[in-house]
Parts: C-alpha cells; structure tokens; sequence
C-alpha cells in the first residue's frame, strides 16, 4: 500500500500540541499570561489548553507583563518550568528588566547554583494592520544580551520541534512567532522529536545566491526563489531558524557555494538582525564572495495603519527578486 500522506497542522496547532505534549510529559510545566486559559489568547492559539491541564497550570494574570514575568522567573528559579506568554511582541519593553537584568544574569551571577528554565512565547510580524504599537518585531533586541536565546520559527514543524526543545533548555529563552503566520499548514509528524537549538536548516537547495531568512521572511524567500528559478537564477534559501545560538558554519558554507547573499527580516534593519548575519558571512566567506552582502529588513519607520503604507514596509517576494536579479548581474 502507498504510504500515508503526511499529516499536516497549522502553525497555531504545532505550537497548542507542543505545550500540550510538554505539559503532560513534565509537570513543571506551567502557562501564565493575559487571556491565556478560557479566551486561549487572542489568536485562540492556547484554546482547550486550561480544560486538560486546570487553572493551577494554564494561569490568567492581570494586565502586569513586568509583574508575572517576574513571577515566572522566581518560578524557574524555584523548581517549575514556566512558559510566559505576551501578546503582543510589543510588550516585551515591559518586561525588559525581568529578562534582561534578572532571567539573564541568574546563572552567570550565581555562579553557576540558579537558573532559570523559562520560556516567553510573544509574536512579531507586520501586514495585519494594527498600527504601530502592535505591529513590531524587536527580536534583536534580545539577542544583544547574553543568557537569552532567541528563537524565530517559520514552519508548522519547526514550531512544534523547536518550542518542546525551548520548554527543555535550561536556559531562559524568548520564543517569536509570527501572527500572521497562525493559520499557515505543514507536515507535523506524530512521533516525538524536537529540534536542536543553534542548528539552522536549507529550505531549498541553490547555487547562484544565498538568501537568508528568518521567520515570516522564509516564505518570502521561497517565493522570490521561485521567481528567480522562472528567471533562470537558482537561489539557495536558508533559515537560522534561531538568531541565537547562530548557526554560522551552515551560513558561511552557504555563502562559499554561490557567492552572493541577501539576508533578510522583518526587524527594523537599522542595527538589526541582518547586521550580525551579514557581518559573521563578510568575515567568514570573505574572499568567496562576488558581491557586498546585501541587507533587506523593515523600513526606519514607525509601522504604519494604513494598508498600502504598511506593505512597503517589509520586504516583499517582488522587491527580494529585484534585489536578487541586481545582485547577479541579470537586472
């Protein structure tokens, strides 16, 4: 008999079946956040999660994301495993001394005797029209501090893969995930398995130009990349996948097979993510490269309401192919 298709999930569904598997499966595990048990958060990502596991372990907080992220940290700190969720990646500005100068500098100021097993699961991503204050994505921001890692999925499968690989670190690590990426479907195998934070993975295979992408700017890469193939232009994409640990060989590698590269997130680009990319492939595929590497990431702007202002914000599968064509000489 021909083998079964692969089942497939949202990218919401890896993510509710990756807490749910953790929960059952350690039960230090908690959940603490706004709207996290009977509303399932805002984009309904958590539903069902309080019905199984009670209030004891799926926990509503006030409006305080300083306050129960601190909790959360005394939480770790002590024995639990807790999972902190912010609703909007906006709002980690509240909680920036709680990661920053307590979650972070635990281990390292202890000397080695505390830690703090926690995990923040916030979103990033513009296009969904809610305005500047909702619409950002500083995930450099907690890549510039030492003790967090920072993770950035872009799949169903590297969602489940890498959150049940974030819950078990016993390392504080910020989790991003990209709203507008919720209902996007891939294959989610069944059986059990994480992925190894620090590991990046090639999307597609290409000799011509390597484009590096982060979270929501994958899809965008591989859309480009089809448009580059039907120009006769073959690009490799590759996604770190986590911006910390980064995973500089494959980078590097894959700079040295094609020799021209475009990194691109939908972070701000001004002393960005891509900054640190492309300054880890200058150093390392240096005399490989044919080309500057070249850095595509959200305009210097506050994200804009309107609609037609908002999508020239971020980079977009046309202006990555132009991008690319004019790398490669064929514009």
């Amino acid at each position: 008999m021909p083998d079964a298709a692969p089942r497939e999930l949202t990218f919401a569904q890896a993510i509710r079946e990756a807490l749910a598997e953790e929960m059952r499966r350690d039960s230090r595990v908690c959940i603490m956040g706004e709207d996290v048990a009977e509303a399932g958060t805002p984009f309904k990502v958590l539903s069902g999660l309080v019905e199984e596991f009670g209030k004891e372990r799926v926990l509503d907080t006030p409006i305080s994301e300083a306050g129960f992220t601190g909790l959360a940290v005394g939480a770790a700190m002590t024995g639990l495993r807790p999972v902190v969720d912010i609703m909007f990646g906006d709002f980690i500005t509240l909680t920036m001394d709680q990661m920053v100068n307590q979650a972070a500098k635990v281990h390292y100021m202890s000397g080695g005797t505390w830690k703090v097993p926690m995990v923040m699961r916030t979103t990033l991503g513009a296009t969904r029209r809610s305005a500047a204050q909702h619409s950002q994505s500083l995930h450099a921001w907690f890549c510039h501090v030492p003790g967090l890692k920072v993770v950035l999925p872009s799949t169903p499968y590297d969602a489940k893969g890498l959150l049940k690989a974030a819950i078990r670190d016993e390392n504080p690590v910020v989790f991003f995930e990209d709203k507008m990426m919720y209902k996007q479907k891939g294959p989610v195998p069944a059986e059990e398995y994480t992925i190894p934070l620090g590991l990046a993975d090639v999307k597609r295979a290409g000799s011509d130009i390597t484009l590096v992408a982060t979270s929501s700017m994958v899809q965008v890469a591989l859309g480009a990349a089809d448009l580059l193939d039907q120009a006769g232009i073959s690009a490799e994409v590759v996604d770190p996948r986590t911006a910390w640990p980064l995973d500089e060989h494959t980078l590097i590698e894959s700079a040295k097979k094609t020799s021209r590269v475009i990194v691109m997130d939908e972070g701000y680009e001004r002393y960005g993510v891509t900054a640190e990319i492309a300054s880890v492939i200058a150093a390392g595929a240096f005399y490989d490269l044919d080309a500057p590497v070249k850095r595509m990431g959200a305009m210097h702007v506050p994200i804009p309401f309107s609609p037609p202002l908002e999508d020239v914000t971020v980079p977009t599968e046309q202006t990555v192919f132009e991008a690319a064509r004019a790398l490669c000489g064929r514009s």
